[in-house]
């Protein structure tokens, strides 16, 4: 029995003996170790340029497997964004080491401030302006001889959700009321409002349930202005609302409507409101033109203190397209328009702004 165990040992020693060797035979003398360090060198040298950016030959398009084409492009994605991130901080460390020497921050490129210039923008000083100013459609209602008085109604046979707006929108217009049309003609409407002492007609269309069109016609020598809708929300809708608006009559502000067509536009809505407005309701409307797109809010002030002011939107909010603006009141077949929105002019350029 010994005999047989010393055999086994002597088999087993011998076998890993023979193991060692042959891991020991790749590695003779002392160059492959410098060979291995010259290799870790050259690894520990190419990491951070492997790192910072991928080759200046690659392309996303050239992966097939669609699942490694998006895992590889979040990771270019985030290292771009860590570049950049590094290169702020660079940036503010040089502002801050220059000190007042600092060269000023680059404005960045917006739309709006690369807006190719408009050669009918209004300047207020202008005597040509004054004059149109004096004697257009609105000219009554600036001199204080009229109060506007609208009438506001839909198209036939309204949803739920459209008549909803409109009943909101009459708690945002003072002195408004709404009529629904059952089935009458804008023609057959319009010699009524005026024969009633209305001085506006504001028609909200729908389309599937959703209102996406408003008409506002000035009442009784128009113009007419025919207006995309879109983005409408309702009080109930609405996050973080305040309580419904009171009958006071609101503040009115027009941003932003700088040329000519823009500023019969402006007039156009500011004749929608009151002459005076009651500071006492602390109520604002808000008609705001970005990109010749129209936002309406309407807030309520909240004075926290002598110094803090805050609002507190009320609703309900919605946007404004200008499509066309018609002389005289509603006519579709042969009324003589002002201005119309022609797709292919605001496709070719995307810097040119009309409000």
């Amino acid at each position: 029995m010994d005999s047989t165990k010393l055999t086994t040992s002597e088999s087993v020693s011998k076998k890993k003996g023979k193991t060692k060797n042959l891991k020991r035979k790749p590695k003779p003398g002392k160059a492959p170790v410098e060979k291995m360090d010259q290799a870790e060198s050259e690894v520990t040298e190419e990491k951070p340029v492997s790192g910072a950016c991928f080759p200046p030959t690659f392309s996303m398009s050239d992966i097939k497997n669609k699942q490694r084409r998006h895992s590889m492009f979040l990771k270019l994605k985030e290292q771009k964004r860590k570049q950049k991130l590094e290169l702020k901080k660079k940036r503010k460390k040089e502002r801050k080491a220059l000190g007042d020497k600092a060269p000023p921050k680059e404005v960045p490129k917006t739309i709006e401030n690369q807006r190719i210039y408009d050669e009918t923008t209004v300047n207020p000083e202008d005597e040509e302006v004054a004059f149109d100013e004096g004697t257009d459609e609105f000219s009554a209602y600036f001199n204080r001889l009229i109060n506007p008085k609208v009438l506001i109604t839909t198209s036939d046979r309204p949803r739920g959700r459209t008549v909803r707006f409109c009943d909101q929108l009459a708690t945002v217009i003072p002195h408004s009321h709404v009529y629904y049309r059952r089935g009458l003609a804008l023609k057959r409407v319009i010699p009524q409002c005026v024969s009633r002492g209305f001085t506006y007609l504001i028609v909200i269309n729908e389309d599937r349930k959703v209102p996406n069109g408003l008409v506002l016609c000035h009442l009784p020598d128009g113009p007419t202005a025919h207006f995309k809708l879109s983005s409408v929300r309702l009080r109930k809708e609405m996050k973080r609302k305040g309580k419904s608006p009171t009958e006071h009559v609101p503040e009115v502000i027009l941003n932003n409507f700088s040329t000519r067509l823009g500023h019969s536009i402006g007039r156009l809505f500011a004749a929608l409101f009151p002459h005076d407005p009651q500071f006492v309701g602390r109520q604002v409307a808000t008609f705001h033109n970005q990109r010749d797109f129209i936002f309406f809010r309407f807030h309520r002030y909240i004075f926290k203190n002598e110094k803090r002011v805050g609002i507190q939107e009320l609703g309900p909010r919605f946007t404004l397209k200008l499509r066309s603006l018609q002389k005289g009141t509603f006519d579709s077949k042969f009324g003589e328009y002002e201005w119309v929105h022609k797709r292919h002019e605001m496709d070719s350029c995307r810097r040119k702004f009309h409000l």
